[in-house]
């Protein structure tokens, strides 16, 4: 899912974790499931930020080159007002568009 077009809310919402954890069972296993998509979201944001900042980067930066680039403050705007990738996590989590599964709970049929 693209983090970019998600409908998570920007600000934190109470949720029913029991309601939550019927899929797997588990809250602890809920909670880790949203924990590890929210540090892919994370470092895919942090990716994409570094690799349309690195466009701006250049070798003799002075403070006067530094202070007037509106596009690189544009841009680190843009994504400081995204949703948090716990959120889009969460979001993704309750609207079912995560795929996961434990390998622990799985039978090997030999």
């Amino acid at each position: 899912m693209d983090y970019k077009k998600t409908n998570a809310p920007l600000n934190t919402v109470t949720r029913d974790m029991i309601e939550m954890s019927k899929d797997t069972g588990n809250i602890y296993e809920t909670v880790c499931v949203i924990a590890k998509r929210a540090n892919q979201i994370s470092a895919e944001m942090k990716h994409d930020l570094e690799k349309k900042l690195q466009e701006f980067a250049s070798l003799n930066d002075s403070l006067e080159e530094i202070t007037e680039n509106r596009e690189q403050i544009e841009i680190s705007r843009y994504y400081e007002k995204l949703p948090k990738p716990t959120l889009i996590a969460t979001q993704e989590y309750v609207d079912g568009k995560l795929y996961f599964r434990n390998p622990a709970n799985e039978k090997n049929i030999d």
